[in-house]
């Protein structure tokens, strides 16, 4: 057996028996990333329902009436409270209390019993754009979709042919029909935890060994830093991959996220992301004293690679002058592979680009960790 390998199989064991050894870090390497998966694949949660509704209904008739609860009929807006005026919807609006507040006018039935323009006044509390975009869109489209009926049943009762739409829209959903957060949520999830893993804790791991003492006596052994570098990070990859194999099985047991294309190739872009974080992780642990200090540059770099990613923001959505430090981030370029291959199905041909981009960030970023790591074992 070659005397390389032996010493690269001596530091595997020795650093496989130590995270055993250790239940606190074992545990925050396997059950740890498992809870946080199902915790923020329930948290994490973009679908708008059950939105706090206060009616002002000033008509107080039949077609009021029915306009109101054909409104609140689907289970995007809730009523909260009927009120007397605006100024009382305006409180409650203001109280936190309700989200949108619907303002029927005194006048509402006679001016469509008219055929004239009836107007609904919906006031939406803007604080929460997500959820305020999505109530004015629900009330939009249910006054567009009353128009079309009201004139139709106005041709009818005059004896005509209802006329038809100049333009329908047909949507087709695809990838993702019933418009699941999580579908779209857990993939960017693991890329996350996985960061979380791997750089943190390889970076305050090498830290803690410096603090005790135990990285210099391994340095002054008979041990090439190539070998006692490559020893060290490759139990975090064993880990990495199991974790996402465990991720996945959450992912589509719990959540339905869809496994349509090649499990190969996210394993194989999950050997290049984990190579890119490890090599961070190795970075932030060559520069670092203490594992204090680790911890704080894992977390400065952790925060910012996550908000430029797309985990959970579009990036599209970025200003251009932000929108390129995405491209030195690894995990934007993960998150597309998983997101690519596990909901599209894209194979090789769609996403070469971004595993090209991982290899290079994780090669870079290795080699100047390499560096580092051998500066400070000389």
């Amino acid at each position: 057996m070659h005397p390389l390998f032996v010493q690269y199989r001596a530091v595997v064991v020795k650093e496989v028996r130590q995270t055993v050894r250790d239940k606190r870090v074992l545990g925050l390497l396997t059950f740890v990333p498992l809870v946080q998966m199902f915790v923020l694949g329930f948290a994490v949660n973009f679908d708008v329902r059950h939105v706090p509704t206060a009616v002002v209904d000033r008509d107080r008739t039949h077609e009021s009436r029915a306009h109101a609860h054909s409104l609140l009929a689907s289970d995007t807006l809730e009523l909260k409270q009927e009120l007397a005026d605006e100024r009382a919807a305006e409180r409650l609006l203001e109280q936190g209390d309700a989200a949108v507040a619907l303002v029927f006018p005194p006048d509402f039935e006679r001016k469509l019993l008219r055929g004239e323009g009836a107007q609904v006044q919906a006031l939406v509390d803007g604080s929460d754009p997500v959820r305020s975009s999505t109530a004015a869109d629900t009330v939009a489209r249910h006054a567009a979709a009353r128009a079309v009926q009201r004139m139709q049943e106005q041709a009818e009762a005059r004896g005509e042919t209802p006329p038809r739409p100049m333009l329908e829209l047909e949507p087709r959903v695809l990838y993702n029909p019933t418009l699941s957060t999580a579908v779209y949520v857990v993939p960017g999830i693991m890329a996350m935890l996985l960061l979380i893993v791997t750089t943190v804790t390889m970076a305050m791991g090498l830290a803690r060994e410096r603090e005790s003492g135990t990285l210099e006596q391994l340095q002054v052994t008979p041990l090439k830093p190539s070998i006692l570098m490559v020893g060290k990070v490759t139990p975090f990859v064993v880990i990495g991959l199991v974790d996402v194999g465990l991720a996945l099985t959450v992912g589509s047991w719990v959540f339905g996220v869809p496994l349509r294309g090649n499990l190969g190739l996210v394993a194989g872009a999950t050997l290049l992301y984990v190579m890119s974080t490890l090599g961070v992780g190795l970075l932030i642990a060559t520069l670092s004293r203490t594992q204090q200090q680790a911890f704080v540059g894992g977390f400065l770099f952790l925060l910012p690679a996550v908000l430029l990613s797309g985990v959970l923001t579009p990036l599209r959505a970025m200003p251009d002058w932000l929108a390129w430090l995405t491209w030195i981030n690894p995990v934007r370029f993960y998150v597309e592979v998983l997101r690519g291959v596990l909901l599209k199905g894209a194979g090789l041909a769609d996403l070469w680009h971004q595993l090209v981009l991982l290899a290079v960030f994780g090669a870079g970023v290795l080699a100047v960790a390499s560096r580092r790591f051998h500066k400070t074992a000389v």
